[in-house]
């Protein structure tokens, strides 16, 4: 068996299909739940039913999937058996007949009895939400860190569904040693070779861990601060990455243009050097085992010492969407109030007037400390406001020393002045000099130890 991540969209094809190269043809199905679901109703804004069959669509779309229709079902209680109703079911597959498509996007999480029995009713393949955005992930993926982290999400995911993928797995085989032993039945074998394999990739991510938290380790030695850019996928935290920096990042209006962490030095108004940090992008429902995949790489934000959240204030659902990037903040262990998390509303040049109005007054409920910042990626709107804010914010964590440089130490003089804001430097009768200064908490470890080797 080949327990590599199978690619969805090459295991479609059947006889008679589209030849290979062609855009495979897909419906795509939306259930939308009347009752209240994590982020919405009691819990959060409600999320529209437009935005919902947009993103699932722009999910499509992100690996090149030829959307044929889209069908929004209203879902009150799932069907164990087939999530939706029968009547339902029924007409998606004359959709699914009447168009050849050999594809059916389901924006939700199916059970591998779900899946099956569906396949078996449209006689096509399906996809649900989870393993869609695991193939675009897959697709993304530049970094051997990043291919490996997508590949354990996909066979965590692949092993539970066992039961679906192969006709194989009643057989029972003999087999000795440790390929099995007598009785052993294929769907355990699989299922052990997958958890091999899962064991083997964890391994090879704690060397790149190791080898991540040594460049972390690195910069803090320098050390610049770390700013973090997240926000809902497509919110335009690229295009913003690219403006503040000389980045060169992929930058479309595209859902998970970005997968890999990119990280690049930036300079603040007064000269302040930072390293600016773009991350993958969050999503609604995004799969628990990609959060946990990508633990390591969200280190970079769990870590910063400001926290960008870039929203799309233009998009109809930004409410929704910041709830659901919340909750994944909250899951990683950042607490929005007690951390410097400035959020930056992105997007400004598509409102109109009184969408623009609308935005300012809700941005003016925000207390003082907590206001967003109006920018625009595209035409540098705000940004100017956007640097000063971030400098005051780590301005606002440094320390004020005053330290005395002896006379001779002409180096440590050099260092202050890179690596601290000087606020008064004046010549003492001793010849010494005497520094009052602003500093990064991570800094004044390194100040007092080069201040002791001259004491």
């Amino acid at each position: 068996m080949d327990i590599r991540r199978p690619d969805i969209i090459s295991t479609i094809q059947h006889d008679g299909d589209e030849p290979r190269g062609e855009p495979t043809r897909v419906v795509v199905v939306v259930p939308v739940m009347t009752g209240p679901r994590r982020g919405e109703g009691a819990d959060g804004p409600a999320r529209t039913v437009e935005a919902r069959r947009d993103e699932a669509v722009g999910l499509a779309a992100a690996i090149d999937l030829e959307v044929m229709d889209t069908v929004t079902v209203g879902l009150n209680t799932p069907r164990p058996a087939t999530l939706i109703g029968k009547g339902k079911v029924e007409e998606i597959g004359g959709l699914v007949t009447a168009h050849d498509a050999g594809l059916v996007f389901v924006d939700a999480a199916l059970s591998p009895v779900q899946q099956r029995n569906l396949e078996k009713a449209w006689k096509a393949k399906v996809v649900d939400r989870t393993g869609l955005i695991l193939e675009i992930f897959g697709r993304r993926a530049r970094t051997k860190e990043g291919a490996l982290q997508v590949e354990l999400a996909h066979l965590s995911y692949q092993k539970s569904r066992l039961v679906r993928s192969w006709t194989h797995l009643e057989r029972q085989r003999g087999g000795f040693g440790f390929l099995g032993g007598p009785g052993e039945t294929q769907i355990e074998a699989d299922r052990r070779m997958i958890q091999d394999r899962i064991m083997r990739i964890e391994r090879e991510l704690e060397q790149v861990t190791r080898t991540r938290r040594l460049h972390r380790e690195s910069r803090r030695r320098v050390p610049y601060p770390i700013i973090a850019l997240v926000g809902y996928t497509n919110a335009g935290k690229s295009t913003l990455f690219n403006a503040l920096t000389t980045g060169g990042v992929l930058a479309q209006d595209l859902l998970f243009a970005t997968l890999d962490p990119t990280l690049r030095q930036m300079r603040l108004p007064h000269g302040t050097k930072a390293i600016l940090s773009d991350t993958v992008g969050f999503i609604s429902d995004l799969p628990t085992m990609l959060v946990a995949a990508f633990r390591a790489t969200l280190e970079e934000v769990i870590e910063a010492d400001v926290i960008l959240h870039v929203r799309d204030v233009s998009h109809g659902d930004t409410e929704a969407q910041a709830a659901d990037v919340a909750a994944i903040l909250d899951d990683l262990g950042v607490d929005p109030v007690s951390r410097t998390l400035v959020e930056v509303w992105n997007k400004v040049d598509l409102l109109d007037a009184p969408a623009r109005e609308a935005a300012l007054n809700r941005a003016a409920r925000h207390d003082e400390a907590h206001r967003p910042y109006f920018v625009s990626a595209v035409t540098g709107e705000g940004l100017p406001g956007l640097l000063a804010a971030v400098e005051d914010k780590l301005r606002a964590a440094h320390e004020r020393l005053t330290v005395t440089v002896d006379a001779a130490d002409g180096g440590t003089l050099h260092w202050i002045h890179e690596n601290a804001e000087v606020e008064e430097r004046r010549a003492l009768d001793s010849g010494d000099t005497q520094v009052t200064l602003r500093i990064a908490p991570a800094k004044r470890d390194q100040l007092e130890r080069r201040l002791a080797r001259t004491a």
